[in-house]
């Protein structure tokens, strides 16, 4: 993980951490491989799901892998989109 920004306390002392600094990405060689392996295919990316602090004051990240949608699957979600606000307009 690069230059990840967590902000600073507030009413913290001289001692306060680093606001953007480098992080570690702790993961098994056998994870890294996989998202690796992963990453190489066309219109894949890694996507934050959720930033947490543990028991130990550590912020840890929940990474997901998200495939982008087809062109087909946009269509029908702007299809949907476009119904609903008509549907909308009608009902006021």
């Amino acid at each position: 993980m690069r230059a990840l920004y967590i902000a600073e306390y507030s009413m913290g002392t001289t001692n306060n951490h680093i606001a953007v600094h480098d992080r570690k990405l702790l993961l098994s060689k056998r994870e890294l491989r996989k998202i690796e392996n992963r990453m190489k295919e066309q219109g894949v990316t890694i996507v934050p799901l959720r930033v947490f602090f543990n028991e130990r004051n550590m912020a840890k990240i929940e990474i997901g892998i998200g495939k982008g949608k087809k062109m087909h699957d946009k269509r029908e979600t702007i299809k949907k989109r476009d119904t609903e606000k008509e549907i909308k307009r009608y009902l006021k």
